[in-house]
């Protein structure tokens, strides 16, 4: 698949999923715009980047942020003057609960970079996106659909709205041109444990898959190339799940 000449935008770009998908794009000749907090880690991945394909263009930017998360298109169509490819991936995790009484401390939190800020983004996004027939892929997680496990309430309430979002987009985008769709990984080994208030172990998680594994960004990112190919033209509100059959224990 080829992507010389089409202009990706990936959020959560510094690490994980976002970080392969940046380098997997690259390396089919996109021109990739990468944002994130961490400058340090952005720098990681452009090498990555440089090393298969063009450089891309780093936004710091934190999303969760309202006048942050607008620049983000802004310097996205200034630097290379269109955009193909809106990739909603950055996420975080902060526990709470209903008993411990910071549920609605811990929704906040969470909403604010998984869901508000997609809808920000995508909202600026979406006039470019219809110049260019593009797409928009949105990284939700299984917690959508599932139960959610303790301390994860909040991220999986903002996940099932991602889902409902997504889904009512791609209707409303369709007759413009412009495809959405969803990507729900199960555990996939990236750096938001660590990165998470949540005391909960890879291990757990492994062994909560039907396969006793975990995914790795790179099948998420290869995912991404398909979906946001021409081998997917017909595909729009569409849910794409990867776990390891953890969806099959559940």
């Amino acid at each position: 698949m080829s992507f010389t000449n089409k202009v990706v935008l990936v959020t959560g770009g510094s690490s994980g999923i976002g970080a392969s998908a940046a380098v997997h794009f690259a390396k089919e000749g996109a021109d990739v715009a990468i944002v994130g907090r961490n400058v340090t880690k952005l720098d990681n991945v452009a090498r990555e980047c440089a090393q298969v394909g063009k450089k891309p263009l780093i936004i710091k930017a934190d999303i969760s942020k309202d006048e942050e998360a607008k620049i983000i298109v802004q310097q996205t169509i200034e630097t290379f003057g269109k955009l193909d490819v809106l990739i909603n991936n950055a996420g975080m995790n902060k526990s709470g609960s209903l008993l411990a009484g910071n549920l609605l401390e811990s929704y906040d939190a969470v909403t604010a970079t998984n869901l508000r800020a997609v809808i920000l983004i995508t909202s600026l996004a979406a006039p470019h996106l219809i110049e260019t027939k593009g797409n928009i892929i949105n990284v939700s997680s299984i917690g959508g659909t599932m139960v959610p496990m303790p301390g994860f309430l909040a991220y999986c309430m903002g996940k099932a709205s991602l889902n409902h979002f997504t889904r009512g987009i791609a209707l409303e985008l369709a007759p413009h041109g412009v495809r959405a769709n969803i990507i729900s990984p199960g555990p996939v080994l990236t750096d938001i444990i660590e990165n998470s208030d949540n005391q909960i172990s890879w291990d757990i998680f492994r062994a909560a898959t039907a396969l006793k594994k975990l995914g790795e960004p790179s099948e998420i990112a290869e995912l991404m190339l398909f979906l946001a190919s021409d081998k997917a033209r017909s595909i729009t509100g569409s849910n794409y799940v990867s776990d390891n059959g953890m969806l099959l224990l559940r």
